[in-house]
Formats: C-alpha cells, structure tokens, sequence
C-alpha cells in the first residue's frame, strides 16, 4: 500500500482508500476497528483480506473498507466506533475484546465480526458459542487459557524461580479478570509467589518495571492484550535492561528480541474474520453464525537472547518450538 494511500480522518484513526465512491454506489463498505496500530498489524490485515476473497470480495472492485486504529488507547475505541456507526457501514469487523465492547455498544443493528481472546459469552458480547443471537458473532482464541501456559512454560524453564510477575492491562476489565484468576490458580499449583503488575499507559509500564525490581521478581510472563503490542519496543528493552527471562503472546516480541513468545498464530483468525465479513456481507445473520475457535498456536524461542541471560534452553523444549531463532 502507498503512502499517498492512506488519509487521516479523526484523532488517531486511518481510512484506506477505494471508498470515496462507496456511499453514492451500491458497493458495500466494512468498517474495521483495531486497538492495535497500521504499522504492527499489516499481515494481519492481509490475512483479512485472504478471509474477504475466500468470499469473492476484494478491497476496491467489489468492497471499500474504512480503517480506525486506537494505537493502544482504549478510551478512543467508542468514538471511533461511533464514527463508523454514523458512516452506515454494512457490517463492522472488529480485533480485541474492548474493541467489540465498544462496537457494541454503539450499534445494536449494523452486524459486527469480531476477533477477541477471551470468552465472548463470559465478557456478554454472544448469548452462547452456538447461537450468539442479536447482530454480532466471531473468532475467538481464548488466550487467557494461552496465558496459563506461558505461565507454565516460563516455571518450566526457569524452575528455580521462586516468584514469577504478571503484567496485565487494567483497562481491558475482562480479559484481566480472568487472566489474573488464571494464573493466580497456576502459581498457588506450583507454589511460586505471584506478583501482578498493571500497566494501561507507557508511563505505567516503567512504573510495573520498578516494582518487579523491588519485589525481586525471577521472571516475567506479558499478558497478549494487544496494548503491550504497540509497546513492543519498550518492553523488549526493559527486560533486556533488566535481565530478566520473560515470555510474551506474541511472536513479534522474540523475532525483536524477547526471549519467547507462546500463543495464537494470529493470521488464521484474522482470516476467519474476513471469512465471517464476507459471509455476512452475502446476507447471513451473525445469529445463525457460532461463533469460532481458533486453536492454532506457536512456540518461538530466540537462542540468543537465552544465551545472553545465561539461560539453558531444554532440548524438549527446543523440538517443541515452531520457530528457534538462532
């Protein structure tokens, strides 16, 4: 995509092209509503795109789709979601749980997809997985059972460590809540001493990295709600800085540096959201659509930041990873 492309249109918010046309022709429009940024999430949305053409949709001859990124600030995503509301877009797609809450709230009419990682019934996004009734269904990864693992992956690694810190995001009330019930039950499980940090904002996680330090944390394991992905960078050079063995959600954080990474391979949901906007846009209710699980995850491991924290990585581990990087 070409950077004269793309233009600005509130706060934060991008709009791509092929639209200008859309609302004085019977090409259909989808909104698509991100807490996650343009830069961090072009594969993604080009997984997308593969899920639209699986329906015979292609941005531009035959559909336009109008862009809003938060860029990790949850409290835009209502304003955003009401611009798109006011634009009647035919169907909005949406990735993460505060996403969809917020798209929610603002339409209960226009039908909406959504890609979130925690229980849809449990946050009162779908009435069941089966028969998600009114005008909104999705994909779902359920990373907070995801989360667990990483949890358990990283005591596994680092056996010795006799307290482990959790960073959560407090904004995203759900996805937290369950999380830290999740991992809380894992630690009292292998006796390791639980510390939770939260962080919603830059400054917050310098603030969760002075209290790992004073509670002597021997290791950390990153929520993957999708604010630590736009500070990807940042945490990448703490724990660095710090030393400290940390794994992450996403395999962003390993291929910048992180130690690992363990959760969802997040192209195929992408698509399976662009597969559900597709068949939505050919006239299927979201009520009659279950709501998906995608199950595909992936182990990354980066050797040489393991060398460099003098970390001796299993071999049982290594053959497990779908990706080492050396």
């Amino acid at each position: 995509m070409r950077r004269r492309d793309f233009i600005t249109v509130i706060g934060s918010s991008v709009a791509w092209p092929f639209v200008a046309g859309a609302q004085q022709s019977a090409m259909p429009v989808i909104g698509f509503l991100s807490a996650e940024t343009l830069e961090r999430t072009r594969d993604y949305v080009a997984a997308f795109h593969r899920g639209l053409a699986d329906g015979g949709f292609a941005e531009g001859p035959n559909v336009g789709i109008e862009y809003r990124w938060s860029e990790g600030h949850t409290d835009r995503l209502p304003a955003l979601a009401a611009d798109l509301v006011r634009r009647q877009v035919a169907v909005i797609a949406v990735a993460s749980t505060p996403a969809s809450l917020a798209a929610k709230a603002a339409t209960q009419t226009i039908p909406i997809v959504f890609y979130i990682g925690t229980d849809p019934v449990g946050v009162g996004l779908v009435a069941s997985l089966a028969r998600p009734g009114g005008n909104i269904t999705g994909v779902t990864n359920l990373s907070s059972e995801l989360f667990k693992k990483c949890f358990e992956l990283m005591h596994g690694l680092m056996s010795s460590a006799s307290t482990i810190a959790v960073l959560v995001n407090p904004a995203n009330i759900a996805q937290t809540a369950t999380e830290k019930a999740t991992v809380q039950d894992a630690a009292r499980a292998i006796g390791a001493r639980l510390v939770i940090l939260e962080a919603s904002n830059p400054g917050e996680i310098e603030l969760a990295f002075a209290t790992l330090v004073a509670q002597r944390a021997n290791a950390l394991v990153v929520s993957g709600e999708v604010f630590f992905l736009t500070q990807r960078d940042r945490l990448v050079e703490l724990t660095a800085r710090h030393a400290m063995p940390t794994i992450y959600a996403f395999r962003d954080f390993p291929l910048a540096g992180g130690l690992m990474s363990y959760g969802a391979d997040f192209k195929e949901p992408y698509r399976l959201l662009g597969v559900y906007a597709g068949r939505v846009l050919k006239g299927e209710k979201p009520a009659n659509l279950p709501v998906q699980q995608a199950t595909k995850v992936e182990l990354v491991i980066n050797q040489k930041t393991a060398k460099a924290l003098g970390i001796n990585v299993p071999q049982a581990l290594i053959s497990r990873a779908d990706e080492v990087i050396e």
